[in-house]
């Protein structure tokens, strides 16, 4: 599972600070969900996609896990 938020938090123009505040999540979320490997729980996925305006499964590649 790879999950694309930085590219989408950019194409949004909004810094990770902006996105955690409209997301309603902590800014080390953020941090840690941009990173590699690491795996946001899928009501976190949520927060994130409805604050960029995306569904959920437009962040993520699922690749061989789906």
């Amino acid at each position: 599972m790879k999950v694309h938020l930085r590219e989408w938090r950019r194409r949004r123009l909004l810094s990770q600070r902006d996105l955690a505040k409209k997301a309603k999540v902590g800014l080390s979320t953020v941090v840690r969900v941009e990173k590699e490997g690491y795996r946001p729980t899928m009501r976190t996925l949520r927060k994130l996609a409805k604050a960029l305006d995306v569904e959920p499964d437009q962040l993520v590649d699922w690749g061989d896990e789906a």
